[in-house]
């Protein structure tokens, strides 16, 4: 028999898997579409880890932009994450400034907010 918690937690997780999927398709961008840019493996999960942590701090909800996940390469399957235009643009705020595709976005970001010409 099953009981009344059950059954809530049933339709929880049903909604839960719902929200999740739903959200997912509004996820353009991949975090390993970095690599193209020039960041590393490395690079890509400590910017993702960042991210995550100024949505949270932010009150963001967090499964709006940023959807764990594996990918595949062509040798590999390796650990990834679907991004929102917000999280992709979180993440790339957060990467290592030492990378030009970082201070390219960071300026042309503040310039387009600033409404300065370049």
């Amino acid at each position: 028999m099953i009981t009344m918690l059950q059954k809530s937690t049933y339709r929880a997780n049903n909604i839960n898997y719902f929200l999740d999927l739903y959200y997912s398709l509004n996820m353009k961008y991949w975090a390993s579409d970095l690599l193209e840019k020039g960041l590393s493996p490395k690079q890509i999960s400590e910017a993702v880890n960042t991210a995550i942590k100024i949505a949270n701090a932010s009150g963001l909800d967090t499964r709006k932009h940023f959807k764990p996940m594996f990918s595949g390469t062509k040798q590999d399957i390796i650990q990834d994450c679907k991004l929102s235009h917000l999280g992709y643009g979180l993440v790339l705020l957060n990467a290592d400034s030492n990378l030009s595709v970082v201070g390219t976005f960071q300026v042309g970001l503040l310039e387009e907010f600033l409404h300065i010409e370049p």
